[in-house]
């Protein structure tokens, strides 16, 4: 009899619990619970509700046990964000989310230290603000007394398993994100762990996807009158998860990962750190079977989900597909914004913030919802054409489609424009990555699948995606050329 994994796939804005199984043929997602993730003001800071998050997770296992049960847990979330566990075994206090203002001068700071150049050599990951390394820098200059306090520091994957376990450990995908990975030993990186001032005992022990946390509490497996299963690590940083779903059998493959950010990468074997490197605006972060995913991190939906929720302030009701054809109707190549300007992390008023970009930069500015709009995604098409540019660069490789992959998909304009822009196929779905990937990892590891490669050909295999063809390139063409002036003129805002 097959063996079933119930998947916990959160991402920055909604949350689901599936169960997936692999009847033989296919690969088989039922959904059983799904909820929003919606962060709170509290103690001076953007926080995660966890408590709530833990709240649903549990529910989620009880409607997983009404709907067959299942042999194993896996967790996946997004990157960056972590909990501090006291002595006690109790958190400090709530996950600070990676958009609180707390980290802006961070990275300048830090520099004093750690120049951004040589953080990135050590860790092959690309400086930002919001990565750990920074939370964790305004902690030692500003809370240090909360360190004395903390034995154990979580990121948010390994949050959940310890919730459920009781058992502390650091899973490797996700604590690449950290920026305290050594690209090299692919362990913790003790020379800016100690140059930090961080204390060393509140890193875990790492494990890699498909090892385990440990088994379900004695108490949960009473309450949910289950076994005390397994609680796996998959690859718990969700775009790690994704890229083990993406429907490819060559060898070389670009993709991006579509949701509230839109991450564009490859797999490698081995990652690629250089000065170069760096100055694309490329990271390395860790993937399954220890490849490295070099990607680009791109403002993605969140730009569209912003403005959908500036429209519906008054307690209007605009849907995502409404706004989509808004902007399918509006003129385009007229205005473009780089949706990487540091004026569009914070949530709040983004068709104003779009209006003053192109304001700045001397561009006519968008009135209408149609227009703003359709500024937003041809600007992400201008992005994702001049990200993989620069990934043919670093690689030397010539890519004949993209991987489009995650509930962005979902949006056809999108996947029009960029199979236009890019002139090259874009190749849609599943829509279901990260689930599907986070599955795969713990369905290898309970033996119910071979390997990556049988996996990804069972995905194929399902139809479980479409393919746009690139049909105005040539249209594109000045477009991008005015995309990279505007670009390059803007990135004084930034």
């Amino acid at each position: 009899m097959s063996k079933t994994v119930l998947v916990f796939d959160f991402g920055a804005s909604s949350a689901r619990a599936m169960r997936c199984m692999f009847d033989g043929g296919r690969l088989l997602l039922e959904e059983v619970h799904r909820f929003v993730n919606t962060p709170i003001n509290e103690a001076g800071h953007l926080r995660w509700d966890i408590d709530e998050l833990f709240e649903q997770m549990k529910i989620g296992i009880s409607f997983a046990m009404f709907n067959g049960g299942f042999d194993a847990i896996s967790i996946d979330t997004w990157g960056v964000d972590f909990a501090l566990i006291g002595r006690d075994g109790e958190m400090l206090e709530k996950p600070v989310h990676y958009r609180d203002s707390r980290t802006d001068d961070m990275p300048h700071e830090v520099a004093g230290i750690l120049p951004a150049e040589a953080l990135f050599m050590q860790t092959g990951v690309q400086p930002q603000s919001i990565n750990t390394v920074y939370q964790l820098a305004y902690i030692v200059r500003h809370e240090r007394n909360m360190l004395f306090r903390a034995e154990r520091l979580l990121m948010m994957p390994d949050l959940f398993a310890y919730f459920l376990t009781g058992e502390c450990r650091n899973e490797y995908t996700e604590a690449t994100t950290s920026q305290l990975i050594d690209q090299k030993s692919k362990g913790w990186n003790l020379k800016i762990i100690e140059s930090l001032g961080l204390p060393k005992r509140i890193f875990c022990p790492i494990i890699r996807p498909g090892e385990v946390y440990g088994g379900l509490k004695d108490e949960l497996a009473v309450e949910f009158r289950c076994e005390r299963v397994p609680v796996i690590a998959c690859p718990s940083h969700d775009t790690a998860s994704a890229v083990l779903a993406v429907p490819s059998e060559q060898e070389h493959f670009v993709f991006i990962s579509c949701g509230t950010w839109a991450l564009f990468g490859t797999e490698l074997k081995r990652p690629i750190v250089s000065k170069e490197v760096m100055e694309l605006g490329l990271s390395n972060e860790g993937g399954y079977g220890d490849t490295a995913i070099m990607l680009k991190n791109i403002m993605g939906l969140w730009l569209i989900q912003e403005c959908r929720r500036y429209y519906n302030k008054d307690g209007l009701d605009y849907t995502f597909a409404y706004l989509e054809q808004a902007a399918r109707e509006a003129e385009p190549f007229v205005s473009f914004i780089n949706p990487n300007d540091s004026s569009f992390v914070a949530p709040d008023n983004m068709p104003i913030k779009i209006r003053e970009y192109c304001r700045k930069t001397g561009q006519p500015i968008p009135e209408s919802m149609g227009e703003i709009l359709r500024c937003i995604y041809q600007s992400l098409a201008c992005e994702f054409a001049l990200t993989l540019e620069s990934i043919s660069e670093i690689t030397g490789l010539k890519y004949d489609r993209i991987h489009m992959i995650g509930g962005g998909t979902k949006d056809k304009l999108l996947c029009e424009l960029t199979a236009d822009c890019c002139g090259i196929p874009a190749v849609a779905g599943p829509t279901e990555a990260t689930a599907l990937g986070n599955g795969i990892a713990s369905l290898i590891a309970l033996g119910e699948i071979e390997n990556v490669a049988a996996a990804r050909r069972i995905i194929i295999d399902s139809g479980l995606t479409h393919t746009f063809e690139p049909t105005e390139h040539a249209k594109w063409l000045e477009a991008l050329k005015n995309y990279r002036k505007i670009v390059t003129f803007g990135s004084g805002q930034c």
